[in-house]
């Protein structure tokens, strides 16, 4: 995987340049010398992105049923408060 480095004022000046290095690997732009952004695929996007899902697509995952899985009971108790 190839890391290329682009000025914002490169990037504005040359989109497709950018465009085909991300198509490599990830495209830093820097302001002022510092990282501001990356450019990258929506493939490589998605890759990232994938491995978080939220509780309900967890929930939602075929097969899920098939796995057993009883939650222990809570045992709360009730207390007076310490003022």
């Amino acid at each position: 995987m190839m890391v290329t480095t682009l000025t914002s004022r490169e990037l504005n000046q040359g989109v497709s340049r950018a465009k085909k290095a991300a198509k490599g690997g990830p495209v830093f732009i820097t302001d002022r010398g510092k990282p501001a952004h990356v450019l990258l695929t929506f493939d490589e996007y998605q890759a990232l992105t994938k491995q978080r899902r939220n509780i309900a697509e967890s929930l939602a995952m075929p097969g899920i049923a098939d796995i057993d899985f009883e939650a222990p009971k809570a045992n709360i108790g009730i207390r007076a408060a310490e003022f």
